[in-house]
Parts: structure tokens; sequence; C-alpha cells
């Protein structure tokens, strides 16, 4: 194995989508060597690999941009109000090309493992292919969400068809039209993705373990009016952002449902249902998600527009979450705009769509010939696995990670994942994470990291060309640093 020539770096950055390109950035301007490790062929995180049709924001996407550039907020115009992922590939290619980063981007390359040198006060990182490097610090922008899985059942391999992972999608196009197509999955992608194969294949079976609460994305095109009035409000948009739930562009309202009579309260539930995203998530009274019997009487709300547009019965009442509105992420319909038909929950109406409630009728394998259930086999020319990631942790813990003494993330996470604010690990000195486990980022939009301000950063530059405490082997007691916050395992989802 041969050392890369000037591998000596202040700051190795694992993964170059949007906190790892703003990383970049950011450290390159104080004046520090950096190079990004990225496993993609390209610039972008989520939105190179999650290239599946219908694929979108949930997020407006004027709000979900980076907004320390003026020139490129003057610049990019947004062609709708929830950008589709070709969009958001070519701007974070545009940012990227704009601040002249690709040249410190080593693409094509996964990163294998990291290893602490306790003596040296160094982090070696060996990579795929075999390059070695080194650096002070080391910050994983890897991702909440960017470490697949598959379902827990054997076969995989041996389908004769074709398969594909909607974090792994290939970027030649794949046709359903005339195709027998399995969809597995029902989460954000599912929902995404399942309209867009109705509309072509012969046949669509959805497997569907647990139903998700899904509303109207309601999406439009922007027009160059639209985006004088956007752009206009930059400069309050930002400081808006910074002051609501998640980062998002609504905020829970301080009324409470109580305070309404019913017939002003159908009318907020209906004046959300036509607003835009999250209006009906975010943007309801606090209560709605903070009182059972308020998020009772608004999930009664929405299970009734499902009734309304879903023609058997049996079939709405298996696409009804059983768990309170927001208890889990709620998902956005978004494939194409409001009112042209191939709405998420339409598709079910379709004569050639079937849907099957795996927790009633399991998933024994994969076959040859499709997925083989409890009562039967589903033949298929075509597997979609539309289900998920481990979240958080998946990406880490596929890293070798070796801290002081020797020991691995995995072991130090074995009950649980445990960190200091989000950021850092005991035991794994300068090694930082954005939006870790328990990082509050973890639960916010990621255009939370991309509106960091510019003018600093968590720790000194300096401080990181010496020998760092950070995430040293002995935690310092909460009294004299703040909490340290800790969380159960992620789960299959």
């Amino acid at each position: 194995m041969t050392r890369t020539t000037g591998s000596d770096y202040d700051v190795l950055i694992v993964g170059a989508g949007s906190a790892g390109l703003y990383g970049l950035h950011l450290l390159r301007e104080k004046g520090l060597r950096v190079r990004v490790l990225e496993q993609g062929s390209g610039v972008g995180g989520a939105w190179y690999w999650n290239r599946y049709p219908g694929a979108r924001l949930h997020s407006e996407s004027h709000s979900y941009q980076f907004f320390f550039d003026p020139e490129l907020l003057e610049e990019w115009d947004w062609s709708e109000l929830f950008a589709g992922q070709p969009e958001l590939e070519r701007y974070f290619n545009r940012m990227a090309d704009k601040h002249d980063l690709k040249k410190d981007i080593d693409l094509d390359t996964r990163v294998v493992s990291m290893t602490f040198d306790e003596g040296a006060d160094i982090w070696t990182v060996r990579t795929d292919p075999e390059r070695t490097y080194t650096a002070r610090v080391v910050i994983s922008a890897t991702g909440p969400l960017s470490a697949p899985i598959y379902p827990d059942v054997p076969g995989i391999d041996t389908f004769a068809g074709e398969s594909f992972h909607t974090a792994r999608w290939p970027q030649e196009p794949v046709g359903f039209a005339g195709k027998r197509v399995v969809v597995i999955g029902t989460g954000s992608t599912g929902v995404q993705i399942i309209p867009q194969v109705a509309k072509e294949a012969a046949h669509l079976t959805v497997l569907m373990r647990t139903p998700n609460w899904v509303v109207p994305l309601n999406n439009r095109v922007l027009d160059v009016h639209d985006m004088a009035s956007i752009r206009a409000g930059y400069p309050d948009l930002r400081k808006y952002l910074a002051t609501t739930f998640g980062g998002f562009l609504h905020n829970p309202g301080s009324r409470p449902t109580t305070t309404y009579a019913p017939g002003e309260l159908k009318e907020l539930y209906e004046t959300a249902w036509q607003g835009a995203g999250f209006t009906k998530y975010f943007g309801m009274s606090y209560d709605v998600l903070a009182d059972e019997t308020a998020n009772q009487h608004f999930a009664d709300f929405v299970a009734g527009k499902i009734r309304a547009r879903v023609d058997d019965p049996q079939v709405a009442e298996l696409l009804i979450p059983d768990h309170p509105f927001g208890a889990k992420p709620v998902d956005c319909e978004s494939a194409g705009y409001q009112g042209d038909g191939f709405g998420y929950y339409e598709v079910f109406n379709q004569d050639n769509v079937d849907l099957v409630h795996v927790s009633d009728n399991p998933i024994l394998e994969i076959v040859a010939e499709g997925v083989r259930l409890a009562d039967r086999v589903v033949e298929a020319d075509l597997i979609v696995y539309a289900t998920g990631f481990e979240a958080f942790v998946g990406s880490l813990n596929r890293i070798d990670i070796r801290g002081v003494g020797g020991m691995t993330l995995r072991d130090r996470w074995a009950d649980g994942p445990e960190t200091y604010l989000g950021i850092a690990v005991s035991g794994f000195p300068n090694l930082f994470m954005i939006g870790g486990r328990t990082a509050k980022a973890a639960m916010a939009t990621p255009r939370v990291v991309p509106r960091c301000r510019s003018s600093g950063s968590p720790t000194s530059p300096r401080r990181w060309r010496g020998r760092s405490t950070a995430g040293s082997s002995r935690t310092p007691p909460p009294s004299a640093t703040g909490p340290t916050t800790s969380s159960p395992p992620a789960t299959r989802t």
C-alpha cells in the first residue's frame, strides 16, 4: 500500500453532500489543508444517490439551499416549489464548481477504515481503491440516511430479474412498461416511486409492512415572478428559518385547537390541507403534535381524506396508520401536481395494482421467480427495494473505526449510540460527526447545516494543529461540559 503524496492534511471530510461541501468551503477559507473523500462518482450526497423516479424534496426549494453565497442566491432560479432530484444534483454541482471545490474531492473513494494513532495524535484513513490518508481531524459528513438496508430475508441474490434499491438507483433509465413489478416498502421513497411505477407497469404489487401518514405535497411550477418575490425575501427568510422548528419553513401555531369552534377548526384543517408541503405537519396548531386528543382529532380528519380517495373500504383501512399523526415521519405524495390524477392513494384504485400487508402475509424469501409470501409466490420481472436506511449510525458502522486503545466504534456503541452533543464520541479524539445519532440537527432538515454561520467553526483550527482533548478517552463531567446524550440503536425501517 502506498501513501498518497501530500497526504498529511489538517482535516479529512467523509462525504460530499451538502454538509461536506460546505465544510470544505469553510475550512479551506480558514487556510486549512482539507480533502473530501466521496464514495459516489459525483457530489450532492443524497441527491446523487437517490435518483429514482419521483425523488423530490419535502421542503420548499428556496429554504433548502446555501445562504452564505449572495451571488448563488441571486443566480439560481428554482423551477418548482419542491425541486426534484435532477435539479438538486445540478444545484450542488453548480455550488461546487462556483467555489472550485472539486479539485479537493476524491470521488469513487470508499472509506474502509480509520485508525487513531495516540502517539502522533493523527488519524490514518484507508480507502478502496487502496490509498492511505492522514489527518489531525476527521469529520464525518456521511448523512443520517445514507446506508441502505434490505429486507432481512434469504435469497435476495437468487432473483432472476432486475432489482434496485431506491438509494442505489442506476444513472441509466429503468423501464417499467410491460413489466410485473414488486415494490417493497411504503415509507418516504415508496410513496414517491409507487405512483411512477403504477403509471407504466403491466402489474404492480406493493408489499407494505406499516402504513405511514401521507399528505399532499401540492407542488407547483415557479415562474419568474415567483422567483422575484422569493429572492426579495431571502434576507428575512434566513433569519426566520433560524427560529423555526427544525429549520423548516413552517412553524406550529400558538393557538390551541381547543379554542376553535367546530366550523373554524374544519376550515383550519382544510386550509392546511391545500397548503404547501408540511403546512399540515409542522404548520398546524402546536397541540396537534403535543396533545393526544388534538392529535387524534386531526388524524381522524386525515383518515377521512384517505377513505374518500380509496374505492375499496378494506384497502383504505389497510392504508390508515394506527400510530399518532407525526409519531413517525409524515410522508408527502409527490407524484406530479395537485389534481393530475396520479396521487399516491389513487394508485390503489387501479386494476393492475395489488396491496399486500406483509405483517399478515410475511415475506419468506426472495426466489428466482419473485417474492415468496406465506401464501404464494408473487412473480416479478423487477423488484424495487424501498426499504430505507440504517439510520444515523449505519454509514459509520460500515467503516472499521478504531480509537484510543484500539476500541472500535461498533463496540463502543454496542449498547446504543452515545455521543457528546451528537458531535463527538468518548475515546475517538478529533473525530467529529455532522448530524450524528443524538444531535439536535438529526431531527431537523439537512439545510440547517448549509445555513451554518461561515464566520466560525465549533473548534479552533489552531487547536486542531496541536493535541486536542475533544472526544478524549475520558468524558468530562456533565456539570463542566454539558449533557451527554444517548439513544437506542437504529432499527430497520
